[in-house]
């Protein structure tokens, strides 16, 4: 679930390991649970960041990026890259559960935290990579712009020709990076576009409003630190629930009176994904009327 906010919010967490080094890295419980994909192999990895240097926090749309050096080497950075997906999470507090922690890095100072990345699903993914390799995996070829910075041009120029829904396309990574499927319904309500309008009969004035909305409604949720939906998974790096789930409009709302006018949320299907929108609020024809 987690999306550019969750990440933002967990990304700044960890920032406060910056400058520490490490001392041991291990992937726990590899032999009892479904492994996370990891490359190289998981004991590479862990020979490898000993002794290395967090230099700093990234993000790239829904990836968290530690960059870390070799003491004493300039020029040989390498890159640790978690694609959290479904239910991953980067802690510097207790986990949910310890028996779904994937990794966990200590650092030589006794007053930094660990570092944990847990994943109840499995699903998750992490990477060490040179430079090269990080261009490869979250470079312009693979990734988009990211979506807080988005405007109008460019939300044209990469959705505008496209015979996809709106809201589709959206999740579109390489179009644009990080919005995935609770904040797109959201973006589009706001906006007040319906989300099975095709890209390319959206007005300049239409696509405007996205890029808009898009970048307020990530700005807001990262404010709140991300949204914890009612299977309580996700969580910031400190262990704690986000707060924007209380202003979801649409998302998970099926049924319910509409905020604004009264009219009942729906949900759709699109591309194996539940969109949620209001009838009234969001033009466009309704394809289950």
């Amino acid at each position: 679930m987690p999306e550019l906010p969750e990440v933002e919010t967990m990304c700044r967490g960890i920032a406060r390991l910056q400058g520490e080094t490490v001392r041991s890295a291990s992937f726990p419980n590899r032999g009892r649970l479904r492994p996370i994909a990891c490359s190289p192999a998981a004991g590479v990895i862990a020979a490898s960041l000993r002794g290395r240097r967090l230099v700093a926090v990234h993000r790239r749309g829904k990836r968290a990026i530690l960059e870390l050096e070799r003491a004493g080497s300039r020029g040989n950075a390498r890159y640790l890259v978690f694609e959290p997906r479904m239910t991953g999470l980067l802690l510097v507090a207790e986990p949910p559960t310890t028996a779904h922690v994937r990794l966990r890095v200590r650092f030589e100072s006794e007053a930094a935290p660990d570092l944990l990345f847990w994943d109840r699903r499995g699903l998750g993914t992490v990477a060490l990579v040179d430079p090269g390799g990080l261009d490869r995996a979250c470079g312009p070829d693979r990734l988009g712009p990211d979506a807080l910075d988005v405007d109008a041009r460019t939300c044209r120029e990469r959705f505008g020709r496209s015979k996809r829904p709106v809201k589709v396309a959206l999740l579109d990574q390489a179009c644009v990076a990080g919005i995935g499927n609770m904040y797109a319904s959201e973006i589009l309500f706001r906006a007040g576009v319906h989300p099975s309008r095709r890209c390319r009969r959206l007005s300049v004035a239409e696509w405007g409003r996205v890029a808009e909305a898009t970048r307020a409604i990530l700005a807001e949720a990262i404010a709140l630190e991300g949204s914890t939906l009612g299977d309580a998974t996700y969580r910031t790096a400190e262990n704690r629930s986000g707060r924007f789930q209380d202003r979801h409009r649409v998302y998970a709302r099926e049924g319910l009176p509409c905020f604004r006018c009264g009219d009942t949320i729906a949900r759709i299907v699109q591309s194996q994904r539940s969109t949620f929108f209001c009838p009234g609020c969001q033009t466009g024809r309704s394809p289950h009327r």
